[in-house]
């Protein structure tokens, strides 16, 4: 497993959506969070007839014997401050087959999984991670201070090989095709051609996602592409820049690499031909 782009790719998920621009708390989009998984305490998504998600499947088969291991790790941000935007990574992880509660601080929660045997060597891994923590609140606000933001899992396997869901083998089709994913979908990352990790995503991707070499750095905004943006952070007044710098150290850290990216660096952002085989 390449285990630096499995970061990159797995921090650009737990990102995605966390900053907007024009990155200041004074603007009238940015004063709901906005973010991809996010698993709400059990009783405030029922409360909320169903709306909000509180648990979600991956399931994935995985070529191997008996020796093989399967190990899962979920990630997720825990919004310290919903107002302020601070967030602390949180991880915890297992082997497939044991099931574990976890808690973080306001944050409780469950993580399941399971090894279904479909052949001698084929099987299924099924992941359930569900928020169980209590809430005496009924906001959004005071939910999201006890919710998993960005929730990702990441899978590896020892002595084994995952299958693809996009582009199975013939054989393993319909088989792969029976895997139920319920907020999430896992496709494979690392090199091309490297079997041996998965990344389950409530952003859907293709198999082995890269992050492009012309991009300088994280811009967290969901929805835009890295030159717009650098752009329109050009364009900020004094006075919006200063308060783009109290948005927090992630928004400071975006203005000052802005502000000093070299001209042959910014060139690089129009665009890039590149051959597809």
């Amino acid at each position: 497993m390449n285990a630096k782009m499995m970061d990159e790719i797995a921090n650009a998920v737990l990102y995605e959506g966390y900053l907007l621009y024009p990155y200041r708390k004074s603007s009238i989009k940015n004063r709901q969070r906005w973010n991809f998984g996010v698993l709400y305490p059990r009783s405030y998504s029922e409360g909320q007839s169903g709306a909000d998600a509180w648990s979600m499947q991956t399931e994935c088969l995985v070529q191997g014997s008996s020796e093989a291991t399967v190990h899962v790790r979920v990630r997720f941000l825990h919004l310290v401050e919903p107002t302020s935007g601070e967030a602390v990574e949180r991880e915890f992880s297992l082997e497939a087959g044991d099931t574990r509660p976890f808690s973080f601080e306001s944050i409780e929660g469950s993580l399941e999984t399971e090894r279904e045997w479909i052949a001698d060597d084929l099987f299924k891994v099924r992941v359930r991670v569900y928020n169980t923590a209590a809430l005496d609140g009924t906001t959004r606000e005071e939910a999201l201070t006890r919710s998993m933001v960005s929730t990702h899992t990441i899978l590896s396997v020892e002595n084994g090989a995952f299958v693809s869901l996009l582009e199975p083998p013939d054989h393993l089709r319909e088989l792969a095709s029976k895997c139920q994913n319920i907020g999430t979908w896992p496709v494979l990352v690392g090199e091309d051609g490297q079997r041996d990790a998965m990344l389950s995503s409530p952003i859907i991707l293709y198999d082995y996602p890269k992050i492009a070499p012309e991009s300088p750095g994280a811009l967290f905004d969901g929805t835009e592409i890295d030159e717009i943006l650098t752009l329109r952070i050009m364009t900020l007044t004094d006075q919006e820049k200063a308060e783009m710098c109290l948005s927090g150290d992630r928004a400071r850290e975006i203005l000052e690499r802005t502000e000093s990216m070299p001209a042959e660096q910014f060139m690089k952002l129009h665009g890039v031909f590149r051959s597809v085989s």
